[in-house]
Formats: structure tokens, sequence, C-alpha cells
């Protein structure tokens, strides 16, 4: 199969959709992989170590688009890509179409198929290829938090680790999965003291036992994060719904319960946001403040770290990707049921039943 592996154009992305070592695995398969140039600048990658890996180098985006039968990214497309993307062009990305009206049109009309990253799912009900980066992310959002905490960046003025005799800052996070737990732990390892909500209740049991002593548990409940909110110094939203919207846990009238200089961190801000004042924001302009409170917004957070982010993608991706260059989708979808829960839009028709149920779509199951 010919594979493409173009150059991300979303602002400040500077992650790429594979390795060279990913590249070396499908072209030892006898596979051919096309790079556009310098797609791998942004993570530490040159193009001669893509050739060295059996790739060759395409000069544009278009070429890449035009000559290749798959598509491997890590964003999904954007305007100025609409266009490229053929009929029956297998797009191998996170796509998080629930909350992107105009992309799932443009897909729809490119009658290509949109295998998301996002609703692949095994059948204990975990995301291999979200997991990767929501480690990532759950990490940076308490990184994050605590910068903009700062008074000088808008916050509080508060250090979130404390000093002796000074009580260390509190964290509220949103959602007890892969993101929560990591945001969690990067906040308790600061020294924070940290209450992590969710509703599950075997969720907070296991929680209770594999954290820190400075980590707390807590049902998440509107009554409850209402009680928590005026004494928090940075809430992290990382509620996940696959392949849906996220439901607003805390609206702008909520606000108002908060110190002014309260840092939110939407981790969930693909999928809509966890918080009724989140919009997308960008690496290059992060923040802003609603009602006295600083929201930080960034739709792709692991693109700050894209030598990291790249490598873990790659990590859980590949064994997917040589089974779709393999087989190609269809047979590896047949094959995998979990792989097959990654199509979302197949040539013209919604093949994920909450994209189709957000925007009102007919929904049609292909496997």
């Amino acid at each position: 199969m010919k594979v493409g592996i173009p150059k991300e154009i979303k602002n400040n992305e500077n992650r790429v959709g594979m390795t060279p070592a990913g590249v070396a695995e499908l072209t030892r398969r006898g596979h051919e992989v096309s790079v556009q140039h310098t797609a791998g600048e942004g993570s530490g990658f040159s193009d001669d170590d893509y050739v060295k890996a059996g790739a060759r180098i395409l000069p544009s985006i278009e070429a890449v688009y035009r000559e290749c039968d798959m598509i491997v990214k890590v964003k999904e497309p954007i305007e100025p890509e609409y266009e490229l993307v053929r009929e029956g062009q297998l797009l191998f990305t996170y796509f998080h179409f629930a909350c992107e009206k105009e992309l799932t049109e443009a897909m729809l009309k490119s009658k290509a198929v949109c295998l998301a990253y996002e609703t692949v799912q095994l059948p204990n009900g975990s995301l291999p290829l979200l997991q990767p980066m929501s480690e990532v992310a759950g990490r940076m959002a308490t990184l994050n938090g605590a910068y903009y905490l700062q008074k000088t960046k808008g916050g509080k003025g508060k250090l979130i680790s404390g000093v002796p005799g000074v009580s260390p800052a509190k964290v509220l996070v949103l959602g007890g999965g892969v993101v929560g737990e990591a945001a969690a732990l990067m906040a308790a390892g600061l020294g924070a003291d940290v209450t992590i909500a969710d509703i599950s209740l075997p969720r907070l049991r296991q929680l209770d036992i594999e954290t820190p002593a400075n980590v707390h548990t807590l049902y998440s409940s509107e009554h409850n994060i209402r009680q928590m909110l005026p004494t928090v110094d940075i809430v992290i939203g990382s509620v996940l719904v696959p392949g849906d919207k996220t439901p607003h846990l805390i609206t702008r009238e909520m606000l108002k319960l908060m110190e002014p200089g309260t840092v939110l961190v939407d981790v969930a801000i693909d999928q809509g946001g966890c918080f009724e004042t989140s919009r997308p924001t960008t690496h290059s302009e992060p923040v802003y403040t609603e009602e006295g409170i600083v929201h930080y917004c960034v739709a792709n957070i692991p693109g700050a770290v894209p030598n990291t982010s790249t490598l873990a993608l790659t990590n859980a991706t590949l064994r997917y990707a040589i089974a779709l260059a393999d087989k190609g989708w269809q047979q590896a979808c047949k094959d995998d049921p979990a792989l097959a829960k990654g199509l979302n839009i197949v040539e013209g028709k919604v093949t994920y039943k909450a994209v189709a149920d957000v925007f009102g779509l007919p929904y049609e199951k292909i496997i």
C-alpha cells in the first residue's frame, strides 16, 4: 500500500504522524511510504532519518495526498486540506467529529474513509490510541495550570507546591480516566492538595488505593463541585464521552463561586469542553479570562512536546497502521472489532452513532 505522512499545518502542531522507526516497519513489509519534506523536523526527525528508514520524500502536502492510498496524521484535516482528500482514500488520525460540523460535512463530501484514533476501543472499554496522548495531556495540564497560577500570568500568585509553613495549591480534577489520573499524579508529585472527582465508584475506589496520600477522591455531582469551587486554585477538566460531546460540568454562573485568578484547564476542548465558557485556544494564544477566571483551552496540548508525543503515539498506532496497510481497511476492521469502532465516516456515510446523533444525520453500520 502507498502510505503518506503529510506535515501537520494546524497552529503550532509540531508532531508528525509516524516516526522513522514506524516507517521502517512498513517499508520492511513491502509498503511504499512517502513523507512530506520537513514533516518530522518539529519532532526532531530529519528527512534523512526517514530516507534511511526507507521512505521517499515528497515536496508538498498536495503530492502526499495525491499519490497515497492511506494518510497517517496526528490532527484532523483543516480547511486547506479538505479539497486534497480523495474519494476512497483512508485517513487514519484524530478527528473529534462531534464538535466539528464543518469537518464532518467536508469528509462526508470527500467520500473518504475516516478512521479516528479516538474511537478505536478495546473490549474492556479502554481507548488505546487516545491513551498515550491523554497521558501527555494530563501531565501537561497540571504543568500549565501551575504556570498560569502565577500572578504575572493572571493567576492568584500561588506556588503549586507551597513551601514550608505555607499551604500548597488546591487542585480539582474532573474525571478519573487516563487524563485525570495523569493530571492528579503530576499535581500530587508537585506537592499540591489534589481532589479527583468521578461518577464511577469502582474507579474512585481504584484511585483511592493507587494514588498518593495527598490525592483525595470525590463523587462527582453538581452539588459537590459547587462546594469545592470557592477553595480551589486549579480545575482540570478531563471528562470524556468517546466520540460524543463533553458535558459542561461548570457553567458560567458557577465561575462566580471561584476566586479571581483561579485557573481552568480544559483538556476536553477537542470534544466541546468541560466548561460552558470554554472555547478553543492555541499555543500562540493559550489563555483568556472570563469572569476573572483564567481559561487554558489549547486543543492540541501534546503538540508542545512533539518529540515525546510522536514517539508515544507511534508506539500505539503502529500495529493498527500495519494491519490497515497489510490487509486494507475492510479486512483489517473485520478482523479486529476494536479497530472497526474507529470507523466514523465511510464513503459519504456516518458510521459512528454518536456523531450521527450530534448532527441529526443518518447512521449506517458498516461492519
